[in-house]
Formats: C-alpha cells, structure tokens, sequence
C-alpha cells in the first residue's frame, strides 16, 4: 500500500471529534476535488510503499485506541481489507473515510461517507483534463446503499454555499435509507476564519433541518498544518 503518512492526533471531524487517534493516510484518488485539502494524497500523490504488516507495527506503536483509515481515497487498496482485519484484531476501533465511490468488505467501527457535491468539481483552470472524469465519478449510488447497508455510518457533506444544503436535501431523496440524524453538514475552508463566517449561517441551518452540524476541530486547533 502506498502510504503518505502515519500520526496521532484528535479526530477532527464526526460523531468521534475529540477522540485519540492514529491516522493512516493511503496516497491516491480517482477523484480531483477543487477544495482538496491533501493534495499530497491526490492531486500529486506521495508516500511509502508499506506493507500491512508495516502499517500495523507503526500504526500500534501509538497508544491511541482509534484508527483512522483515510486518504486519497482507501478503498482503492484491496489490501485494506486485511488491514482493517489486523488492526480489529489488535482490540482498535477502525474508522474509515471514504467518499463512498468503492466498496470493499472491510471490517470497520464507523463507515465515515463523504458524498462529493457538484461543489467538489475542480476547474478546467487546475487541470483540463479533470472535470468530467471527476463529474464522472463521484456518485456511486449502489456504493453508498451497499456502505449504508452493511456499516456504522456517519455521511458527511462539504459545504461551501448556502445552495449547496439543497443539494444535501435532493441527494437525501435519493436515499431514504440513510437516517438524517446521521447526516452531518460541514463547512468548506481551511482556516478558522473562513470556518466561523460559514458557520454563521450553517448551524442554524442545520438545527432547523434536524441535522448535524460539523466542525472542523483540527483546524480550529492547529490550523491546517500536515500531521495534525
């Protein structure tokens, strides 16, 4: 597996914000979104050619009692299966983040789901090529049924408008399976002040539509600084 980094933090984002955690980063995406926050894991992808046996080891060397399994995009790699197998048999709980646009059978605690909206699309300025394909790929409906399904979810939308919240709305219809009390709204940005403009105008969105609202805890913290 190809690995941009290993580190502990706090979980920064969903239902375990807070929480002690071991990050492992796979490197790799199909997906090139415009707000990319880890570009090092996608739009040019880098890290170390790791066995699982490797990612265990380093991923166990850290006390923390959760792991997160995020990317680019992890369920690019079929050995994630195996890696998740080890890492429950190690006694972690086993989040994984993924935009739900592949499945594997994984064994995992928490399926995190995070749905590229149309705000997601980079522009032909950052790369020619990318826009359809993006356009192209980033909604997997049976995906997200199988994901829903067979996990424990939380399915996590960016948001960068106020528009962007009525697409939430006529993705949800698409999928009357997903429970709304799982459904959490976050704002778009990488820095604090961008987070608490947007947030002006998102929380009262969200307690008024029975959703969760997501902030982005890492961020308010540490800023957006690799490793943290």
């Amino acid at each position: 597996m190809r690995i941009a980094e290993i580190f502990q933090s706090i979980q920064g984002e969903g239902f375990l914000s807070g929480a002690p955690s071991v990050f492992v980063r796979t490197s790799g995406c199909p997906l090139r979104c415009r707000f990319c926050d880890t570009p090092y894991a996608a739009w040019a992808p880098e890290g170390e050619q790791l066995s699982v046996q490797q990612v265990v080891a380093r991923a166990a060397s850290y006390d923390a009692p959760y792991v997160v399994i995020t990317g680019g995009e992890p369920m690019l790699w079929k050995k994630l299966v195996l890696l998740t197998a080890e890492l429950r048999r190690l006694g972690r709980h086993v989040t994984i983040e993924t935009a739900g646009i592949r499945y594997l059978p994984v064994q995992c605690d928490l399926m995190s789901i995070s749905p590229k909206l149309s705000n997601s699309a980079p522009s032909p300025a950052q790369s020619p090529q990318w826009p359809l394909r993006h356009e192209r790929l980033r909604h997997a409906p049976e995906v997200i049924r199988r994901l829903v399904r067979e996990y424990t979810y939380q399915i996590k939308f960016v948001i960068d408008a106020p528009a962007d919240c009525l697409e939430v709305e006529q993705y949800l219809q698409q999928f009357p399976e997903i429970d709304r009390t799982r459904v959490l709204l976050m704002p778009q940005g990488v820095d604090r002040q961008t987070l608490a403009e947007k947030a002006q105008w998102l929380i009262p969105y969200c307690q008024e539509h029975g959703l969760h609202y997501c902030p982005r805890v890492h961020i308010e913290l540490f800023g957006n600084v690799r490793g943290k």
